[in-house]
């Protein structure tokens, strides 16, 4: 008498004899997808609406805030300052990068995805963006493999939690399936190009959301690959649009609900019996944060014409060159709402650090421009604190 051995069900979407086929309820979608559309075209009309010098400096503002997200989502810290600066020589608004090589790879590679976003996807470019990320290989006195598909023998986990208690979240396809799995990849980004002449075409945020998940789940980079992965986000938006934006939030959206974005991806990688390969679940997460993206970079580029019409107004009150640079300074922190705010509120204090004046002089200049109502003040005495008049605008508490 003979035995069978029931088959272990494949754990991962990699796994499924199916893959790399994904699918998805276009139906489940539409409601979703159309509502993404909306806040897109909102947020771009808006864009344009607002005039030229604005709009470029709510789109600076957004990626400055995208950087900053796609770091802290690996739990890396960039300084805003840093990133502000390798951003304006990227646009030739400033003669010298940032020293910061790490800051400059990850705009390099931000700028790469959506300005060349018309050139085609290869290993070789992806290999170039990884790279970048790692100047002088390493990260935290940790080498790293760069410029290369990872190819060591040891399985490449998800994991969480401390040593010797962690949690495995997922295991990616071993390395030497690495190379087939990403042709395919690449091969399917490239037939699936809003210019291709594939039919029926993708819809673009389903393929950014399916372009994601399957990068994820490849996993080819020893490290870089959250990262890498929204830069292909951004360059597949920049397809679907036609043009170099990256305007939509994507980054610090997921940033925002770090904990649904991990929660679903990690049960998008999941095969389990009754789904098998249909990710719709993940698409409809992806297609609702773009959607709650747009709407917040519309509040971000409504802060951008509302910095603009503040200058204006700030001029005409005939400030000094002190005054301007320290409002300038509470004007580039922007709004608690949104995540800024100058922290604890201008003080005569900071306002003599920031200008080198004398205490006496700080406290002159700040009741002026108290007085010319561009200062609205809080508290009293020594816990006096100054800051912007504008509507609907708060200061970070200390």
């Amino acid at each position: 008498m003979s035995s069978k051995t029931t088959p272990t069900p494949p754990r991962y979407l990699w796994q499924h004899p199916a893959w790399p086929v994904i699918s998805f309820d276009t139906d489940a979608l539409m409601q979703d997808l159309s509502h993404a559309r909306l806040e897109q075209g909102k947020l771009l009309g808006l864009l344009e609406a607002i005039g030229l010098e604005s709009g470029q400096e709510a789109a600076r503002e957004l990626w400055v805030q995208e950087a900053m997200a796609t770091a802290a989502i690996e739990g890396e810290k960039l300084d805003q300052d840093a990133v502000r600066s390798s951003l304006a020589h990227r646009l030739g608004l400033a003669g010298l990068p940032t020293t910061d090589r790490h800051v400059d790879g990850l705009v390099q590679v931000m700028a790469d995805a959506t300005a060349q976003y018309q050139a085609p996807l290869t290993q070789e470019r992806l290999c170039l963006w990884q790279a970048a990320l790692f100047p002088g290989g390493s990260v935290n006195l940790r080498r790293v493999a760069v410029g290369r598909y990872r190819d060591h023998a040891d399985a490449m986990q998800i994991v969480s939690g401390r040593l010797g208690r962690e949690v495995v979240h997922y295991v990616a396809p071993p390395s030497a399936q690495v190379p087939q799995e990403m042709a395919q990849f690449l091969a399917w980004f490239e037939c699936t190009h809003p210019a291709a002449d594939a039919a029926p075409r993708l819809h673009g945020l389903v393929r950014a959301a399916l372009a994601h998940l399957w990068f994820e789940t490849i996993h080819p980079f020893e490290d870089g690959n959250g990262r890498l992965g929204r830069a292909i986000v951004d360059m597949a938006l920049a397809q679907d649009m036609g043009a170099a934006v990256r305007v939509f939030g994507i980054a610090r959206q997921m940033m925002t609900t770090r904990a649904a974005y991990d929660d679903a991806l990690n049960q998008a990688q999941q095969s389990t019996a009754g789904t098998g390969l249909d990710v719709t679940p993940w698409v409809q997460w992806f297609v609702q944060a773009c959607a709650q993206g747009c709407i917040t970079s519309q509040a971000v580029v409504r802060q951008a014409l509302e910095k603009a019409e503040f200058r204006q107004r700030a001029a005409a009150s005939g400030v000094n060159a002190r005054q301007t640079k320290v409002l300038d300074r509470l004007l580039q922190a922007g709004n608690r709402t949104l995540g800024g705010g100058f922290l604890g509120g201008m003080s005569s204090d900071k306002y003599c650090k920031l200008t080198g004046s004398s205490k006496a002089t700080a406290t002159r200049d700040l009741v002026d421009l108290a007085a010319k109502g561009l200062l609205r003040i809080e508290g009293v005495g020594k816990a006096t604190r100054y800051a912007i008049a504008i509507d609907q605008w708060t200061q970070a508490p200390v």
